[in-house]
């Protein structure tokens, strides 16, 4: 709801900075016009000619009153635009989007963790067990006899012979049909 309220205020805000850059233009053309003005008058008046002169003044004050039109707008429109509030505004969806990004990194953890606990690892030791048995070894009695790294190691004058003879493996092998 919060990210849908700060999507419509950025609209917003993106709107004003247009309107505002569209009166700026409009005010820098009234600018350039009032400008021209003057020097029409000027060039009239040297030339002596008083009705256009008087035309032209009055084509003058209303070009002015429209350009105190565009600086009352202006300003209203900087009111709307006021930059604590947009500042504020784009502070809470930054603390919301890392609030969001947070939330759904948790949930994808959760998910993570509730899959790997699922059995997924005791279903890949059952296959490792099944493929083993499959080509004639036993894991489970030959790991009770493996040195674990606590206990000292046999000394190799009393190291017993492996049980299963390279003839045996080959058998096997031949029996899975692998030459």
């Amino acid at each position: 709801m919060f990210f849908w309220i700060l999507l419509l205020q950025f609209k917003k805000t993106k709107e004003l900075r247009g309107t505002q850059r569209q009166i700026t233009r409009d005010r820098a053309a009234l600018e350039k016009q009032e400008k021209q003005m003057e020097m029409e008058i000027k060039k009239m008046a040297k030339t002596g000619n008083r009705e256009a002169c008087k035309i032209l003044a009055k084509q003058l004050v209303q070009l002015r009153k429209q350009k105190n039109r565009t600086y009352a707008t202006m300003q209203a429109v900087n009111k709307k635009m006021d930059p604590k509030k947009t500042l504020q505004t784009m502070q809470d969806f930054q603390k919301e989007n890392l609030k969001m990004e947070m939330t759904e990194d948790m949930i994808n953890d959760t998910l993570d963790e509730i899959f790997d606990e699922s059995g997924d690892e005791e279903e890949c030791q059952d296959i490792v067990n099944q493929v083993l048995d499959e080509i004639g070894i036993e894991i489970s009695g030959k790991m009770v006899k493996a040195p674990s790294a606590g206990k000292s190691l046999p000394s190799a004058s009393k190291a017993k012979t492996a049980t299963i003879s390279d003839e045996d493996i080959e058998r096997q092998l031949k029996a899975l049909g692998v030459d």
